[in-house]
């Protein structure tokens, strides 16, 4: 897994709607990557949601928060939409896992990331890393928030 100190990784990943996303685009920002496994599995509706209702401190600490999977676009436009969840999710499709594996984060014997958030400052560097034992556990929303 990064660790603080390390430069972040680029990446460009479509998000929801197709478009391109770039860790560029959050230059200037603090940007928090929560990686999971995949949409619509019972745990990761479970995290993204609970991430939902720390929203309000992430924007009070100016932290952008996206997730990334393994899942297309086109799943997670209907991922969201089923969740009710805002922030973007981006596809870490093509080639699998591949920003999952430069941050350290990808589980090539299951095919998927695991559960790991990863704080960005404004200026790229890693300010602060999660990673859980198993995909089967949640990082909690207090971790976070004392994080940031």
């Amino acid at each position: 897994m990064i660790s603080p100190g390390d430069k972040a990784p680029d990446f460009s990943l479509p998000d929801h709607q197709g478009q391109l996303v770039s860790l560029s685009d959050f230059a200037g920002r603090r940007l928090l990557i929560a990686f999971y496994p995949l949409d619509f599995s019972p745990i990761c509706n479970d995290q993204l949601v609970a991430y939902k209702e720390i929203a309000s401190q992430l924007d009070d600490a100016g932290v952008t928060l996206v997730g990334i999977s393994v899942d297309s676009a086109f799943a997670h436009k209907a991922f969201r939409d089923h969740t009710g969840i805002e922030n973007s999710l981006l596809a870490d499709f093509e080639p699998k896992g591949a920003v999952a594996s430069a941050f350290g984060a990808y589980l090539e014997d299951f095919g998927h990331s695991n559960r790991s958030l990863v704080l960005i400052d404004k200026d790229g560097v890693v300010e602060w890393v999660y990673e859980t034992e198993t995909p089967l556990d949640i990082p909690p929303t207090d971790a976070i928030l004392e994080a940031i």
